[in-house]
């Protein structure tokens, strides 16, 4: 599989929560807090405080550049809670993290009164995975809000089934037009950052088919987010192993997302993966010592994944 042609600079960078990401020069991890008693991946946390600050900070110490805090599950068929419970979920870690990490807090949520609120209490990034029931689109008050907030905004692709005319060309297509509204709304171009949606409104075999032609997505022109850890996608090609034993799947496929242009991998197992991307970093972007290390200020070589000549 040939690399991603490479786009040295054209992303620029991106500020969030006082820490500066670098498009290009890395991959960054993203690591999953799930404060949700139904998570699909097993790891829900619920409202445990104390876990969720031990998890964080054992994500931290392993690699994680940000952390995304979600208190209601997106697995297919999950109950939908109320604005009020996801609150009591999310807000006490928000507000229990601020001084205990030092890493940038994303609030996983669809819902405009959860994402402001949210943000008050110490959040810097909103990730939007789904829109509303029935819906493709993210609710536009959410955009408003980043707007008004100074906020970047995750926007992630979710068609509601899995019928497309051409798989791909949906996609690009329904993201451009989600990237468009959002800037309608006020949000910075810079301030945008895209999510195919591996799993969402997808089968298995078209997850896997639009992973392959991930790198078609950059002609968006905005950094890109992937997160296929535990996905049911791997559970299928592995023989239905249960999402607590699709480790290397996950890590088979956060390589190839790297390789195909990922900027940002969201991910359960943080360390390992921080590991897995270390690697394919060096292998899709160049490695040239311990200075390219991602705990040196200025790790990593500028520009996008390149094409190999061999």
């Amino acid at each position: 599989m040939p690399l991603s042609p490479s786009r040295p600079g054209a992303l620029g960078a991106l500020t969030i929560g006082g820490r500066r990401f670098e498009w290009g020069r890395r991959t960054y991890i993203m690591g999953i807090l799930n404060l949700t008693p139904d998570s699909f991946s097993g790891d829900g946390l619920g409202t445990d405080v104390q876990a969720a600050l031990e998890r964080a900070r054992q994500f931290e110490a392993q690699g994680a550049d940000l952390l995304d805090l979600g208190g209601e599950s997106t697995r297919p068929s999950a109950q939908q809670v109320s604005v009020e419970e996801e609150l009591r979920r999310v807000l006490p870690v928000l507000e229990r993290l601020q001084g205990t990490v030092a890493l940038p807090l994303s609030v996983d949520t669809y819902k405009a009164a959860v994402a402001r609120r949210a943000v008050e209490a110490g959040a810097a990034l909103i990730n939007n995975v789904q829109g509303p029931a029935g819906s493709p689109a993210p609710d536009p008050v959410l955009s408003l809000v980043a707007a008004e907030l100074g906020v970047p905004l995750v926007i992630a692709h979710n068609h509601r089934g899995t019928e497309y005319n051409d798989l791909l060309s949906d996609v690009k297509w329904e993201l451009a037009v989600l990237v468009q509204q959002a800037r309608e709304a006020g949000v910075p171009k810079g301030h945008i950052i895209v999510d195919p949606g591996l799993g969402f409104g997808k089968s298995p075999a078209q997850s896997l088919a639009l992973l392959r032609h991930l790198d078609e997505l950059q002609a968006l022109g905005q950094p890109l987010l992937v997160g296929p850890s535990r996905k049911s996608m791997i559970g299928a090609v592995l023989e239905g192993l249960p999402p607590d034993q699709r480790l290397e799947g996950t890590a088979a496929v956060v390589a190839l997302a790297i390789a195909l242009g990922a900027d940002i991998v969201r991910v359960h197992d943080v360390g390992a993966m921080a590991r897995v991307a270390r690697l394919a970093d060096a292998v899709a972007r160049g490695w040239r010592g311990p200075q390219d290390s991602p705990s040196f200020p200025g790790a990593g070589a500028p520009g996008r994944p390149s094409g190999v000549a061999l």
